[in-house]
Order: C-alpha cells, then sequence, then structure tokens
C-alpha cells in the first residue's frame, strides 16, 4: 500500500487557468447566476445559501485570474454578487418590484458581499507577495533589480 501523495503533487494536478479581466467577470457571473438558480431551485432562494457559495466563487476568481491582472478578481465579486441576486431577490413579475427586490438583497446580505470580495482581495494579495517573494526583488519585465545599484556596470556615463 502506498502512502498519499504530497500536498505539492495534489497541487500541481489541479487545473490552473489563467482567466484575464473579462474572464474573470464573466466566469464570476455565470457561476453566481447558476448559483442563483439553484439556490431558487433547490433551497426556495434562500440568502444564506447563496452568499456561502459566493465564498468559493471568490475564491476561485482569485486564484485563477492572470497574474498582469491581479485587481480583476475582487473588482468584479460585487458585481457577480448582485448579477447572481437576479433569481434569489423577492420581487414581483415587474421590472421595477425585481430590481427593488435586488437592491433589498443587496442591503440586507452585504455582509456575504464584503466577506467574498475580501476573500478575493486577500488571495490577490497573498498571490502578489508570493510573486515579489520568488522573484527576489527583481523586475523581469525590464531588467532592472530593486536594490538601490543604478544599473550602470563602469565605464563613462
Amino acid at each position: 500500500m502506498g502512502a498519499a501523495a504530497p500536498a505539492g503533487v495534489v497541487a500541481r494536478r489541479l487545473p490552473g487557468p489563467r482567466l484575464t479581466g473579462l474572464g474573470c467577470g464573466l466566469f464570476s457571473m455565470a457561476l453566481m447566476l447558476l448559483a442563483g438558480w439553484l439556490d431558487h431551485a433547490l433551497f426556495g432562494a434562500s440568502p444564506t445559501v447563496y452568499g456561502v457559495l459566493f465564498l468559493p466563487v471568490c475564491l476561485l476568481t482569485a486564484l485563477w485570474v492572470r497574474r498582469a491582472e491581479p485587481l480583476s478578481a475582487p473588482t468584479v465579486a460585487p458585481i457577480a454578487f448582485a448579477v447572481g441576486l437576479l433569481p434569489v431577490a423577492d420581487g414581483g413579475d415587474g421590472f421595477g418590484s425585481r430590481l427593488m427586490g435586488v437592491v433589498t438583497a443587496l442591503a440586507t446580505e452585504v455582509g456575504w458581499l464584503y466577506c467574498g470580495t475580501f476573500v478575493a482581495g486577500l488571495v490577490v494579495l497573498i498571490r502578489r507577495i508570493g510573486a515579489a517573494g520568488r522573484s527576489g526583488g527583481r523586475d523581469h519585465s525590464r531588467g532592472r533589480d530593486h536594490t538601490g545599484g543604478s544599473g550602470h556596470t563602469g565605464g563613462r556615463p
């Protein structure tokens, strides 16, 4: 009987897509709209279930955003939350009553919105710090290091 696989090996097997800013928005909005429909169909539009489903969507969006566009994940999180509320929010048949239901749900479920946005921002910040630590203070995009040197190796200026 073999031992369990190390965590690093398991992590490398997980998908690692890199979403653009637009991709983050579309991904999170589609998942939250699906979560809203599932919540409405299975749990009778429970705001708590919807909020709990929002947290992993924010986490995945923040993990899968490209390194070049890290602020996209916390930016699209509130938009995705609002879009997904369409099937969950209480409202009548008309556009105005549905809109009032979404606004009311945004106001009453703001705790979930803040938590999800915080999770996305925290993950992006941790990824950014990790990337800076791996690069060793060297800016690879311009070939300069930020250690205080002028980049000049000798000779006349």
